[in-house]
């Protein structure tokens, strides 16, 4: 774990975390059916893992009498809105955690999974139970996470997050919001100026949460535009959620499409955060193990993230892979598209 430093608790840390992390544009579609919805990623969770993302979102329905991540609304999943069942996702999470056994990872459901025990015998059939944070230890006044260094020592690796309360008793899976404080998603988060909590969140500046989610993804994501969204407007967003959550910096920034920016993107931003946090240099690289606070190596801050693109490929692991068809639908015209269906499925 590159950014570890000194070892200090978990909810010290900032992470980059994926919105709709398996929305991920090229992905196949079931036989036969056109996909409708909309793209929120470009390449795969595993790539995602290894680029240093530490957090997924991920959307779970019941379909086709199994766990589906789904891109959809009224709490339904369609066949022109799924993706491919949960399982095959989360046991790319547990390759990950298994070939890197310093890394931690954070996972949050956006939940409408009905079926009884579901979404535990979904984890355990992933194999991801023995990487399990257990609810039980969870800080639930706001007091300090144990340490990164105490949790890989005891392969307390993932955390999972429901926005379902019940499976907090029912399955032992973390009520999202007990534990946690979050802004607003979607255009009401990315408003300049503007820092309002999520409905469902205590208030941002609440003390009685230790974790702090900061969504910046617009309403309706468009590749292109995330260009722009990820380097000035970013770095503006963050101090005023930082002030708006009483001097509490994000511990994690949820983003679409997060390896494009002008500059250095989501990337520096989190590097940048980290730096100041655990050794109160400009950036997390100036950090120096075992030295004094402040104590900071002299090195140029980097203009550009790793593999940061506004073309369509990136020098990462994986090659983006490309649709024939400009743009995967044109936004307008996708939007337009959806509704007109939903209209249609509510009638």
């Amino acid at each position: 774990m590159g950014i570890q430093v000194n070892g200090l608790p978990f909810n010290k840390y900032t992470w980059i975390m994926t919105h709709n992390s398996f929305s991920i544009v090229d992905s196949p579609p079931l036989p036969g059916i056109q996909r409708l919805t909309f793209y929120n990623q470009e390449d795969t969770v595993t790539n995602q893992l290894r680029n240093g993302v530490r957090g997924l979102m991920l959307d779970m329905y019941d379909f086709e009498d199994d766990i589906w991540l789904c891109h959809s609304f009224r709490g339904q999943c369609f066949n022109f809105t799924a993706f491919q069942p949960a399982l095959n996702t989360l046991k790319e999470v547990e390759t990950f955690l298994t070939e890197n056994p310093t890394e931690i990872v954070t996972i949050v459901i956006e939940d409408y999974v009905h079926t009884p025990k579901g979404l535990i015998n979904l984890f355990t059939s992933a194999g991801l139970v023995k990487f399990w944070f257990p609810v039980s230890d969870m800080p639930k006044n706001g007091e300090n996470w144990p340490t990164v260094t105490e949790m890989i020592q005891s392969n307390r690796r993932l955390l999972v997050f429901t926005s379902d309360a019940s499976k907090e008793d029912e399955e032992g899976i973390a009520y999202q919001w007990r534990y946690m404080v979050e802004n607003e998603s979607g255009d009401p988060g990315m408003k300049q100026g503007s820092c309002p909590q999520r409905k469902e969140s205590k208030p941002l500046n609440s003390r009685s949460a230790s974790l702090f989610l900061q969504n910046y993804f617009p309403t309706y994501p468009v590749e292109a535009d995330s260009c722009k969204e990820h380097s000035a407007p970013l770095v503006d967003t963050v101090n005023t959620c930082f002030k708006a959550a009483g001097n509490m910096l994000p511990n994690f920034v949820a983003v679409n499409f997060y390896m494009r920016s002008e500059g250095g993107g989501v990337f520096d931003v989190v590097d940048k955060m980290n730096g100041r946090t655990l050794c109160g240099c400009d950036t997390i690289t100036a950090c120096q193990v075992g030295a004094p606070f402040g104590s900071c190596k002299n090195i140029a801050v980097p203009s550009k993230s790793p593999g940061t693109n506004t073309g369509g490929s990136f020098t990462g692991y994986v090659q983006f892979a490309r649709s024939a068809s400009p743009d995967h639908f044109p936004n307008c015209l996708l939007v337009l598209s959806f509704y007109f269906l939903l209209i249609a499925i509510l009638l």
